[in-house]
């Protein structure tokens, strides 16, 4: 069974109880979420005893708000659309990674999943070298991958082949406000001479991106370039406190397969499609060191 026969072979109830949107839901984790952002932010400026051991959950917190991101420009972490639509501009803000550009850019991931030339992901090569691959994981390519992508588009050169050119206008002023926030930041923080936001903001991003690239290889890390989620997609089981910092993306098969399902019924959905899933690993930790293992057999 392709993940094509598994949707057509739900029934309209079940469809309707999968896809039905709450704000409820999403509202409390977002307050939870956003509270670990702020709760550890405090301990870090006040430089309370321990603080220097928070930089690094604080890090991972935040970046994670990639999967925040990736949520909402679903529209399903909440019924109320502005709802989505602010919290994908704050966290693609957090993370300096423009949400309008992000959302034609993911949603042709989705429609291309894996075929090479079509799938955007694809451009950016997965590790294959021991060398490519602690690149890869130190973040650093993000960072200028997404600045790249903030300059390119604030100098109008929206041609990918993903973007619609309805959204051009959109997308250009998008990145220049970006642009010019962190520029009245930044100058501002030299202004003031303070290090603040550096110690609770950025280093923080800097030390948490590590794990967020971790993360996303299990979603598509050798797996086959076919058309079929079943295939193309892994689901990767773990615990209760990385399901909430990921937003439940770790059901990643199942989110491929039925991508309008909100974060809190992938595991319902989970419980329908179990036994269909190809691709799953009992953690991520047994994840990598198959990929691992994979770079030294090259």
């Amino acid at each position: 069974m392709n993940h094509q026969d598994f949707l057509s072979s739900l029934s309209n109830e079940t469809r309707k109880k999968l896809t039905q949107r709450l704000d409820r839901p999403g509202l409390v984790h977002l307050v939870l979420h956003l509270g670990l952002i702020v709760g550890f932010g405090l301990v870090i400026y006040l430089s309370l005893p321990g603080w220097q051991f928070l930089l690094i959950p604080q890090g991972i917190v935040i970046v994670f708000l990639f999967t925040l991101l990736h949520e909402s420009v679903h529209q399903t972490p909440f019924k109320t659309s502005w709802l989505n639509n602010m919290t994908a501009r704050v966290s693609g803000f957090l993370i300096f990674l423009p949400s309008i550009w992000f959302k034609y850019f993911h949603f042709a991931h989705h429609r291309f999943t894996q075929i090479p030339g079509k799938d955007p992901e694809l451009v950016t090569e997965k590790p294959k070298t021991t060398l490519s691959f602690i690149t890869h994981i130190s973040g650093i390519p993000t960072w200028i991958g997404h600045f790249k992508t903030l300059g390119q588009n604030a100098m109008c050169n929206c041609d990918a082949d993903f973007l619609p050119k309805r959204a051009e206008a959109r997308i250009i002023k998008e990145s220049r406000l970006l642009l010019l926030a962190y520029a009245l930041i930044l100058f501002g923080a030299i202004f003031t001479g303070s290090a603040a936001l550096f110690w609770i903001w950025i280093l923080p991003a800097l030390l948490g991106q590590p794990f967020l690239r971790l993360y996303l290889l299990a979603e598509h890390g050798l797996c086959p370039t076919v058309p079929n989620m079943f295939e193309n997609t892994r689901t990767t089981f773990t615990n209760r406190i990385v399901r909430f910092v990921t937003w439940n993306m770790s059901y990643h098969t199942e989110h491929h397969t039925y991508p309008s399902v909100p974060f809190h019924k992938l595991p319902d959905l989970h419980e329908i499609m179990q036994h269909e899933l190809i691709h799953t690993e009992p953690s991520y930790k047994a994840f990598m060191g198959k990929y691992i293992a994979d770079l030294t057999a090259k």
